[in-house]
């Protein structure tokens, strides 16, 4: 019970019921000091999404290249290829059905709805020190330049730049995400648009845990299919490691379940120490998946174009940028807020919302990284015994 009530999704959960009980009641005041305070956090957050990606994608890049070897290659190219799987097939499937499911939910543009008369009692601008791109390329040209170098001083400040970036996520914006939700929603409630949102929420979860359940399966199939294994009994084998990650929404949390259900599959011990760890951080298909639905379902609640092209160029961006996401509940979606606005044009507010979204089914998501870190490791276990 204690682990329940101190969990992410619990207080994100309270927040939303919290925010839109204030919103009924309508107390102007207090809907104003929430509307001020989720100004100044929302510009805060815009302020540290330049960091966050500098603070998370040099140092992983770097590391990948100073444990190259074409083992880690493959493995890499593996998980960037079911990532990527992910991000394209969610498209086509939402693409294809959100139009019903969605039909007669209409999120009108939520500046056009908010209440005239209600305004924050201040502001202040928090300007980013540079725009995302410039970020992304930054930390993409520093990455691949440290990955050749052996030793150097620059790398130790990066590291420790990107130590200081986990913090500022787990201790300064995870924890103030579920009051910034309570203030979105109690905004939202008072525009009289609710309703349709948590329509939303309820039908988006149904669908993308069937979504990732045939995710899975597609993966074990791929995998049996290469390691001559039969693919339902691998699934069944790693259900532990699904179930561990629904409890820890973490990645990292759910290692020794995952390396020790692995082992039960009889993959090598030296295969499953090194493919396990390395795709709790590089693979992340159903994180993929919660985002790229998430997504294009409130761009069509919005009515904002979108086509296959500006997709394309997310998904693939979103596949590497999640390579850099750490392994702590809500570390994907921080990660993925910069191109979130920078390709799709999402402000404030609806980031505010795929928060809140993606924490929601943070667990569901997770479970399905883990699940097919799996899968992965069949493959390389069958490519090493192959080169052996």
């Amino acid at each position: 019970m204690k682990r329940i009530l101190n969990s992410l999704l619990f207080k994100v959960f309270c927040g939303i019921v919290i925010g839109i009980v204030i919103g009924i009641f309508n107390i102007e005041w207090l809907n104003r000091l929430l509307l001020t305070f989720k100004g100044l956090f929302g510009n805060f957050l815009g302020f540290t999404i330049p960091l966050i990606m500098m603070g998370l994608i040099m140092p992983a890049i770097s590391d990948l290249g100073k444990n190259s070897g074409k083992l880690l290659l493959i493995t890499v190219a593996i998980a960037y290829a079911f990532t990527l799987f992910s991000g394209f097939s969610t498209y086509f499937v939402s693409d294809a059905l959100f139009p019903s499911l969605l039909q007669g939910e209409q999120l009108k543009v939520l500046e056009e709805q908010q209440a005239s008369t209600l305004t924050p009692y201040f502001s202040l601008d928090m300007p980013p020190i540079t725009s995302v791109m410039t970020a992304l390329l930054f930390s993409f040209i520093v990455g691949i330049g440290l990955s050749f170098r052996e030793e150097s001083t620059l790398n130790s400040v990066v590291k420790e730049f990107g130590d200081i970036v986990k913090w500022l996520i787990t201790k300064a914006i995870i924890p103030v995400l579920p009051y910034y939700i309570l203030a979105i929603f109690a905004e939202i409630t008072f525009s009289g648009q609710v309703v349709s949102i948590i329509s939303v929420f309820f039908k988006l979860i149904v669908i993308l845990f069937i979504m990732h359940i045939v995710l899975l399966l597609i993966q074990y199939v791929i995998a049996g299919g290469v390691a001559g294994r039969n693919p339902f009994k691998a699934l069944l084998t790693m259900l532990p490691a699904y179930a561990t990650a629904l409890g820890t929404s973490s990645s990292a949390a759910t290692i020794p379940v995952s390396l020790r259900q692995a082992l039960k599959m009889n993959i090598s011990q030296r295969i499953a120490g090194f493919v396990i760890p390395l795709c709790a951080t590089i693979h992340l298909s159903g994180s993929t998946m919660k985002i790229t639905a998430c997504a294009l379902a409130l761009m069509m609640l919005q009515g904002m174009p979108y086509n296959f092209e500006l997709f394309a160029g997310f998904i693939l961006m979103l596949s590497v940028i999640m390579v850099a996401a750490p392994g702590v509940p809500g570390g994907a979606i921080m990660a993925a807020l910069g191109i979130l606005n920078s390709i799709l044009g999402f402000d404030e507010k609806l980031q505010g919302l795929m928060v809140a979204l993606y924490i929601a089914m943070d667990s569901f998501g997770t479970a399905c990284n883990v699940t097919g870190d799996g899968a992965v490791a069949l493959i390389i276990d069958k490519i090493a015994k192959t080169k052996d």
